[in-house]
C-alpha cells in the first residue's frame, strides 16, 4: 500500500522549489493553496489536513536548509522566500545520465544538453510523469 501523504509530499515540495527556482533571486511569498489547492477550513476554522501538510513541507524545507523566508503569513503562506545557496546549485545542475532514463513517457536523454537540470527533470515529471517517478527523483535529490 503506498503512502498517500509521502507522495503529496514529494508533489509539493517540487512544486514549491519549482516555483522559487522561477522566482530566483527574487524573494516572494510562497502560498499554500498555488501548491495544495484550495482549502475547506472546518466548523471553527482550521485548516485540512491536506493544506496543513503542504504547510508544513515548507517549514520542512526551510528546516532542511532548501530556502529560507522572513515570515509566515498565518498558516497559509510563507513570505520572502529564497532558494538557499545549496537549493539553487542542487536544481540547476545537470543530472545523473541514470536520472534521465527514469522516464518512460520521454527519454529525457535526448534533450539539448543544457535542458538537463534537475529542475528540468522536476518540471518534466510534474507535467508528464507519474506521481512514483517525482517521488523518486524528488527522494534521489533529498538525499545527495
Amino acid at each position: 500500500m503506498a503512502d498517500i501523504h509521502i507522495e503529496d509530499f514529494f508533489k509539493d515540495a517540487a512544486l514549491i522549489l519549482n516555483q522559487l527556482y522561477h522566482l530566483f533571486p527574487r524573494k516572494g511569498a510562497v502560498f499554500v493553496e498555488d501548491i495544495s489547492g484550495p482549502d475547506s477550513p472546518d466548523e471553527y476554522g482550521l485548516h485540512c489536513p491536506r493544506h496543513e501538510a503542504c504547510f508544513g513541507t515548507m517549514l520542512w524545507l526551510a528546516e532542511e536548509g532548501f530556502l529560507r523566508y522572513e515570515s509566515t503569513i498565518r498558516r497559509e503562506a510563507i513570505d520572502q522566500s529564497v532558494l538557499s545557496r545549496e537549493a539553487f546549485l542542487m536544481l540547476s545542475s545537470l543530472c545523473n545520465p541514470a536520472l534521465l532514463d527514469c522516464t518512460e513517457s520521454e527519454p529525457l536523454h535526448e534533450l539539448p544538453y543544457e535542458q538537463r537540470t534537475h529542475i528540468n527533470l522536476i518540471r518534466h515529471l510534474l507535467k508528464h510523469g507519474t506521481s512514483t517517478q517525482l517521488a523518486d527523483i524528488m527522494h534521489r535529490l533529498f538525499a545527495a
